[in-house]
């Protein structure tokens, strides 16, 4: 994902009491582990943002990565445009994950990239000019009742034909489905190292923080905003990722 944060993540492998998750300093020393043993076909994920960035970022335009965390989507998209004629906006509400971000970006290879790192809301940044906007696994963690107006700030800010990849866990309208995705993705994290004990403890601290919807809930919300198309690009159990032209 990125140069930082490669230690191997441990962080509930031993008993705890239930407290709800935060991306703090300890979650981002682990986060690239965490993610890429926890996302069924993250890394491909990456580099399809990268592909589709490619695709649809046009000159003078701005792109912006909402909940960038270590920026594995910020530098896809960056390292993949055949130009520089762009702005890349990387937000993250996190100081430990905007920190060892801009420490990525300083680093050769990545200096010089036309990338801007703020930690701030991404509900209240200010989207405009914008080509490309990705929320990749950043707006389950945002409230419910916040998540349409953050999809119709995206689609104001969009130049027409430009796109949002949405990324997310999802749910299925049908409880066994739902419940039979759930239980191979928790065989999927042990396949890859996680105890039963790290899986149910993460499974709780995430309960009232990681909300998924289903995919028709997105679609209509989209619809709803003034996109014009989208539908799933890539989906493995109960992950998947969306575009959206506007």
């Amino acid at each position: 994902m990125t140069g930082s944060g490669k230690q191997h993540d441990n962080i509930f492998a031993s008993p705890q009491a239930k407290s709800d998750f935060v991306f703090d300093e300890k979650v981002a020393a682990v986060f690239t582990d965490m993610i890429n043993r926890s996302v069924p076909g993250y890394a491909t994920i990456l580099s399809m943002i990268g592909v589709l960035s490619a695709r649809y970022c046009t000159p003078g335009s701005n792109m912006y990565d909402l909940g960038c965390s270590l920026g594995g989507a910020s530098l896809a998209m960056a390292h993949q445009i055949p130009h520089q004629d762009y702005r890349l906006f990387a937000i993250d509400n996190s100081p430990a994950m905007v920190g060892r971000l801009s420490n990525t970006l300083a680093e050769p290879g990545s200096a010089g990239l036309p990338v801007t790192v703020l930690c701030e809301d991404v509900c209240t940044t200010d989207i405009s000019n914008a080509s490309v906007v990705v929320l990749n696994f950043t707006l389950q963690f945002i409230a419910p009742a916040r998540r349409a107006a953050l999809i119709q700030r995206i689609s104001d800010g969009l130049r027409p034909g430009g796109i949002l990849i949405l990324s997310e866990k999802i749910r299925f309208p049908a409880p066994s489905l739902n419940e039979l995705f759930i239980d191979l993705y928790h065989e999927f994290k042990m396949a890859r190292g996680y105890s039963e004990l790290e899986v149910s403890q993460k499974r709780a601290a995430l309960e009232n923080v990681l909300i998924p919807e289903t995919i028709n809930d997105h679609k209509q919300r989209f619809q709803d905003a003034g996109f014009q198309s989208c539908d799933v690009w890539f989906q493995c159990f109960n992950f998947a990722s969306m575009v959206a032209v506007r």
